[in-house]
């Protein structure tokens, strides 16, 4: 991915808003929906703006994937700690509220981009890839601190652990959207932390 770093605030300022719309733009429409036109509409800048600081779609879409995966850990603020069963459960509920917020719209941004690119873009489904593995590292480290702490068995495959969570939350999250019911994702989780505790000590 060409990335062109800007050396003013302004420029700063006018990348992140070009970025800004598109990532909107793209959860909103989908990928395959979104021109390089309506973001330069949504974002207010001109042609000779919009390709100073990416290329072309492939370019800007890659920097989306970015963009997308940092507001999706970001809206995740326990992710910080998930070393105690009570910071996961806290977690967990914290998605389903998300969903309750959101009216159950939307879904995954992850894994709705990982939908439309993963089988077309290589670059695009190893960064959505890479994505999904920052958002199981926090809790595979919590994971590891309480096997440690003695709160987890031994014998406990904290990356396993992890992954299974993940597909519990991205399967829910599915669901969720397409029957516009955010107890779906209520189901998957309280599934998913019944099988976590199961490896309790």
């Amino acid at each position: 991915m060409t990335v062109v770093e800007p050396r003013t605030t302004k420029g700063r300022a006018t990348r992140d808003r070009v970025l800004g719309a598109a990532t909107a733009l793209v959860f909103e429409r989908g990928v395959a929906d979104t021109t390089l036109d309506d973001v330069r509409a949504a974002a207010k800048v001109s042609k000779g703006q919009l390709y100073h600081y990416f290329a072309d779609k492939e370019d800007l879409i890659h920097a989306v994937i970015d963009r997308t995966i940092q507001q999706v850990l970001a809206a995740q603020p326990r992710l910080t700690d998930l070393s105690s069963w009570t910071a996961i459960s806290r977690w967990l509920d914290d998605l389903v509220e998300l969903q309750v917020a959101r009216q159950a719209t939307g879904g995954c941004p992850i894994g709705g981009l990982a939908g439309q690119l993963a089988e077309t873009d290589e670059l695009a489904r190893q960064a959505l890839a890479a994505g999904f593995d920052r958002w199981e590292e926090p809790l595979r480290i919590g994971l590891e601190k309480m096997r440690s702490q003695g709160k987890l068995q031994r014998g406990a495959d904290p990356a396993r652990l992890a992954t299974a969570t993940l597909a519990a939350i991205q399967g829910g999250l599915v669901l969720t959207q397409t029957r516009r019911d955010p107890r779906q994702l209520r189901v998957a989780l309280d599934a998913a932390y019944a099988y976590l505790r199961s490896f309790a000590a």
